[in-house]
């Protein structure tokens, strides 16, 4: 316990604000653009903050940033409804102890991760708030940062579930030749789920992750440092006064439900014109939250007390979404992305290829936080050198996959929305997420090297 105490003390000096990180990545990203990036020196100081400006006012970039705001908004909202806010605490009934809690948090996570990674974001985290809120309440000491760690294990998950980026996108038909622009033959029209997301290597990685992920949890609670801290719930105003006139549309309890229901459905038909899973998008996912909001706050007066308290949880990434964006233009635009994977595959075997790829998309995510992203720039390089080397093509998007998950545990910026809701800091965090980094780097290397 000592260690670990000890552990923790040193994030809490060394590691500054998820804010201090992207102006810092940000800084970096400008002295590796000016020394490797490509064109002339004199041409690079030049071209660096046209880059930069280009990436961070990128259009479809930022409607994708409002996007992911909403579903931390409205997911929040929807916890903060009783009867959400009362099946989050039956669930929290199922364990005794905060070592089980831990746990518990853990798998839910993990399992919602599997099949939406911003539903899983926001549960996650509201979960562990409440866990922490209930702990407080009975005077029993617990380690919150542990907890938090746990509400954000998911993003370990995410890339290969029915949510991740790149399985989605080769999944759909013309993408690929979309992606390479006619440079490389003989691709195949579309890579199927069964490749990629449901595949024997990636079916193993989610089950062994499933029980370990939890098990870590459970067997380091016991070690941590543990202390009484005071979490109080969030205070959604009751219903209480008279409503007269206008006010009553507002108090109404019956046509904030009416309108939620008409909202569902209109989302629901969204699934009818979709084939398979793909309407699983960030505008269905944000449709269903405010539907289903709605309908669990029942009055407008309610969800808008609810709005006030969560719109504090997306301050955070309000002004760091734009500047990971302006990174990712500095990357991309400078060649650097396209240079680092290049190395990696022209440096590589048939054996050490995925290795590669895993470690080198690693290292990007710390620089470009955004899975889709980062397969629009690698992802061309990839599939010409699984092509090239006889690899298949859905082991190589995997392993891109697995790189690109494995670090969130490292990068803290896909934190904000749990930090936000459950008032903690990063650095109360990072400690057991970088623990669990390492042992994901074990299952995914191993099953990169057995499959």
């Amino acid at each position: 316990m000592a260690f670990a105490k000890r552990f923790e003390n040193l994030f809490r000096l060394l590691l500054p604000s998820p804010f201090a990180i992207a102006l810092l990545l940000s800084l970096l990203s400008f002295f590796l653009y000016w020394i490797y990036g490509d064109g002339p020196l004199g041409d690079r100081l030049l071209n660096s903050a046209n880059h930069w400006q280009k990436g961070l006012w990128n259009p479809p970039l930022l409607v994708f940033m409002v996007q992911m705001m909403l579903i931390l908004v409205l997911g929040h909202i929807l916890a903060l409804a009783k009867p959400v806010a009362n099946f989050i605490n039956f669930l929290l009934t199922l364990s005794k102890d905060p070592a089980a809690s831990t746990a518990l948090i853990a798998f839910f996570t993990l399992v919602l991760a599997f099949l939406n990674w911003g539903l899983a974001l926001v549960f996650g985290a509201v979960m562990a708030r409440k866990a922490a809120e209930n702990f407080s309440a009975k005077k029993q000491a617990f380690n919150y940062g542990l907890l938090g760690a746990a509400g954000y294990a998911g993003l370990m998950v995410w890339h290969g579930g029915i949510s991740g980026s790149a399985p989605i996108k080769v999944a759909e038909n013309g993408h690929l030749a979309s992606l390479s622009q006619g440079h490389i033959p003989s691709l195949p029209e579309r890579i199927a789920w069964s490749e990629t997301i449901f595949s024997s290597m990636n079916l193993w990685a989610s089950l062994l992750l499933l029980i370990l992920v939890p098990a870590f949890f459970y067997s380091i609670a016991g070690r941590v440092p543990k202390k009484l801290e005071l979490v109080k719930p969030p205070q959604v105003l009751p219903n209480l006064e008279r409503a007269t006139g206008a006010e009553k549309i507002d108090r109404s309890p019956l046509f904030g439900r009416i309108i939620g229901a008409l909202i569902l459905v209109v989302a629901i038909l969204q699934i009818f014109g979709s084939e398979g899973l793909q309407f699983l998008n960030p505008n269905f996912i944000n449709l269903s939250l405010l539907g289903f909001a709605l309908i669990f706050h029942g009055s407008l007066y309610s969800f808008a007390d609810a709005l006030d308290d969560a719109i504090r949880g997306a301050s955070g990434i309000l002004l760091q979404f734009p500047l990971y964006f302006g990174i990712m233009g500095l990357m991309r635009d400078g060649g650097l992305i396209e240079g680092l994977s290049t190395y990696f595959g022209e440096n590589a075997s048939a054996f050490s290829f995925p290795l590669w790829t895993f470690l080198s998309a690693g290292i990007i995510n710390i620089f470009v936080p955004s899975g889709g992203g980062q397969w629009a720039i690698q992802g061309p390089v990839i599939l010409e050198t699984a092509q090239l080397l006889g690899i298949p093509y859905g082991k190589a998007i995997m392993a891109m996959a697995y790189g690109d998950q494995l670090t969130n545990m490292l990068q803290p910026f896909w934190a904000l929305p749990l930090l936000g809701i459950t008032g903690l800091k990063a650095r109360r965090i990072v400690p057991y997420t970088l623990a669990l980094m390492g042992l994901g780097g074990l299952i995914f290397l191993s099953l990169l090297i057995i499959f």
